[in-house]
């Protein structure tokens, strides 16, 4: 099973999400964009598991308050072939230490975090080519302040239907 470990967005946000994906499609000539129920924050990318318990039990040793947390700002990764462009989170301590303590509990169960800093995002399209003229700064401006409550972290399932890429969650910690 490919898993990971994500925040997932209220109803509201990833409608404000869709709006700014929407716009970026309008202004490209080619992407592939993330659809809304895929909307999401990574914060732990696990691959192929065999066993989930262990990582269910990792997750439930993890010690962290529900805290706020704002998206904000939009950038790109770029990359041969189209860029993945992104919608970043602001500055935030309480998802840094979040991060951190997940981390932390699935190294000693042998999962090995990559060795680069944690960069919070969500992925608005990946394999995007912008329309000639695209000015990302400007697009930045138009991309709202996003705000929610991180209530909870999700170990998701991720998997091809239908051809198409399906993440479902199949345990949520609750942050207490």
């Amino acid at each position: 099973m490919r898993l990971f470990i994500a925040v997932q967005f209220p109803q509201e946000v990833r409608l404000s999400l869709c709006h700014v994906i929407d716009h970026l499609r309008e202004d490209s000539v080619q992407g592939n964009f993330t659809r809304e129920e895929n909307l999401h924050l990574t914060l732990a990318f696990l691959g192929e598991v065999q066993k989930p318990e262990a990582v269910i039990s990792a997750m439930n040793r993890v010690k962290a308050e529900p805290f706020p947390m704002e998206l904000g700002g939009f950038g790109k990764f770029s990359r041969d072939g189209g860029d993945i462009y992104w919608v970043g989170v602001r500055p935030n301590e309480p998802l840094s230490l979040l991060y951190e303590n997940l981390w932390a509990q699935l190294t000693q169960i042998g999962f090995h975090k990559e060795n680069r800093p944690f960069r919070p995002h969500l992925t608005l399209g990946r394999e995007v080519l912008t329309k000639p003229g695209f000015d990302r700064k400007l697009f930045e401006k138009s991309v709202p302040a996003m705000r929610l409550n991180v209530t909870e972290i999700h170990l998701m399932k991720s998997e091809r239907i239908a051809g198409k890429l399906v993440y479902t969650s199949i345990f949520a910690k609750p942050l207490e």
